[in-house]
């Protein structure tokens, strides 16, 4: 079976329709998410697309390119339906859902090239319902625009690489896209690009004791067309921040992480492994039994090229001081290619004793796992929010029956059977939590119940919201730039000083200092509206009250 233009489309149709449910109605999510879209808003009204910032301070941390993508779309958007859309979700998403509807195709042409039409539909399949894939395709942050370039750099080292293992002629054409591709990236997230695209070549000319692969790459000339795509976003940059852009981005974002944890995210070597349960479920199992076949075709060129990919890369990452989730999202794609291979296209491997005890303790708890997705958003509904949902029971009335028919065929060895139950059950689990549960959970919907308190009592066009008790990214989004994060004592001063119009956000502990203080200067408040909530970045309570000045 050979794939054709319309395979193609059909998988980034499909990829493109399950990412859909939620993206409107997700609220802006802590804290980065917010802090994207917050930042980018501030590009489009101000115009300065050279400079990023949050409210007043710089946000040095990556380069400008995924908020050139986001502003991009934000002011199309604008200018379409008003510039109301500017403090809505959605318009600041539609990069990352572009980029997740392209890389599921383009993940199964890397499949067929390396290993044929079975595989590489399948392998796109794992990848498209994962969870962390699955998550992160709906927010606004740079991890899946930078995975479609990541993407891009090994579709682009598997033409050539299957060009030269044919004896085909080498176009220059691709090397010039190559270097491009890296200078994408470098502008979407800096050096990290660097670490599959050099390192995927560089290993396997290593490993084949070959160097005519990176030869083919044209290096002595290529790198030029990089730093075109780089320089001038740096110099200007350089410029404008007097270098406290590259200090910041790269001697404390960069090369902090590297040395140790930062925001409490360190973790020991060994923390992606544990985690890859849940990160890549419902693929994880697949891809444990499929580890001794894998070692076995290792000097499979297929393979071999798949393995200079994922390798070099993990093992950075798990050596990394500081760990999140998401950093090794750009393997998953050559992980679900080998994973499918093994269902596909070698014979089930044949475990030692120890091997196969490890195997059913990890298909145990890979049974949890899917069987607690199934429950999960149901039972979140009913605790947090006191709501039953028919929407919500998608995940348990659709999923549950392929959950369980995908155990029943792992114990009867299956295993491809199991591998496409579990696949299709996490396509309606998926779209129970995300278009049903998580959009009605009370537990994240603090920001946008604030924001709606404020909109409501505000006493002008111009009032400004004082939070001297919550400091999420997603209050300033969603209640305007201008949104005041005070201590409770400069709250006071503050509402004091703009008593016509602000209003100010009060937590239970800290209302006596800030009720004090507007009494020393003879201000009586006035409570427009209480809100209790959970602030689930920082695992606490609140009962906030939301003062003007009589």
């Amino acid at each position: 079976m050979t794939l054709t233009l319309r395979h193609y489309a059909l998988l980034a149709l499909l990829a493109f329709f399950l990412a859909l449910p939620g993206r409107m109605t997700l609220p802006p999510l802590d804290r980065d998410e917010a802090r994207y879209m917050e930042a980018t808003e501030q590009m489009v009204l101000s115009n300065d697309f050279l400079d990023i910032h949050f409210q007043n301070q710089p946000r040095y941390l990556q380069p400008a390119g995924i908020y050139w993508l986001e502003a991009l779309s934000a002011k199309n958007s604008a200018a379409l339906f008003g510039p109301q859309v500017l403090r809505q979700t959605w318009p600041y998403r539609i990069p990352s859902l572009i980029a997740a509807s392209l890389i599921v195709p383009l993940t199964a042409w890397i499949g067929f090239m390396l290993f044929g039409a079975s595989t590489a539909i399948l392998g796109a399949l794992f990848l498209m319902v994962s969870t962390l894939f699955v998550a992160e395709s709906r927010m606004a942050t740079i991890d899946t625009v930078l995975l479609l370039d990541i993407l891009c750099v090994e579709a682009i080292l598997v033409r050539l690489y299957t060009n030269r293992n044919n004896r085909d002629p080498v176009s220059p054409f691709f090397a010039c896209a190559y270097w491009a591709a890296l200078g994408i990236g470098l502008m979407l997230k800096g050096p990290i690009i660097l670490i599959p695209g050099l390192a995927t070549p560089l290993s396997l000319c290593l490993i084949e004791r070959n160097f005519s692969f990176w030869r083919s790459l044209r290096p002595a000339w290529g790198w030029i067309i990089t730093l075109i795509i780089v320089a001038p976003w740096c110099i200007g940059i350089a410029l404008k921040s007097h270098g406290a852009f590259f200090k910041n981005a790269v001697g404390h974002n960069l090369l902090g992480k590297i040395t140790h944890g930062q925001e409490s995210h360190g973790f020991p070597p060994g923390y992606y492994a544990v985690i890859f349960i849940l990160a890549f479920w419902p693929g994880a199992l697949f891809t444990l039994r499929a580890l001794p076949s894998i070692w076995e075709r290792r000097k499979n060129s297929s393979v071999l090229f798949l393995l200079c990919w994922i390798v070099p890369y993990w093992l950075f990452f798990e050596l990394l001081a500081t760990k999140l989730p998401h950093y090794v999202l750009p393997t998953f794609p050559a992980i679900a290619l080998l994973t499918a291979a093994s269902l596909t296209l070698w014979p089930a491997p044949r475990f030692l004793v120890w091997q196969k005890i490890i195997y059913i303790i990890y298909a145990l708890l890979w049974s949890v796992v899917a069987i607690a997705f199934c429950f999960a958003g149901s039972a979140l509904l009913i605790t947090t929010s006191h709501l039953i949902s028919i929407r919500a029971l998608i995940a348990l009335g659709g999923g549950l029956p392929l959950v369980i028919l995908a155990i029943f065929s792992l114990t009867k060895n299956r295993v491809k059977h199991a591998a496409y139950n579990i696949i299709g059950a996490a396509i309606l689990i998926h779209a129970g939590l995300f278009w049903a549960v998580i959009p009605n959970l009370n537990l994240i919907q603090l920001s946008p119940h604030i924001a709606s308190s404020f909109y409501k009592a505000r006493l002008c066009s111009e009032s400004v919201l004082i939070s001297a008790s919550y400091y999420e990214p997603s209050l300033v989004f969603l209640a305007g730039p201008q949104t005041r994060l005070l201590d409770p004592e400069q709250a006071a001063k503050s509402l004091i000083e703009h008593s016509k119009c602000d209003l100010a956000l009060i937590d239970e502990k800290d209302k006596a200092v800030f009720l004090a203080e507007l009494e020393k200067a003879g201000i009586k408040p006035h409570l427009y509206d209480q809100i209790s909530g959970f602030n689930y970045s920082k695992g606490k309570k609140l009962n906030l009250s939301l003062f003007g000045a009589q």
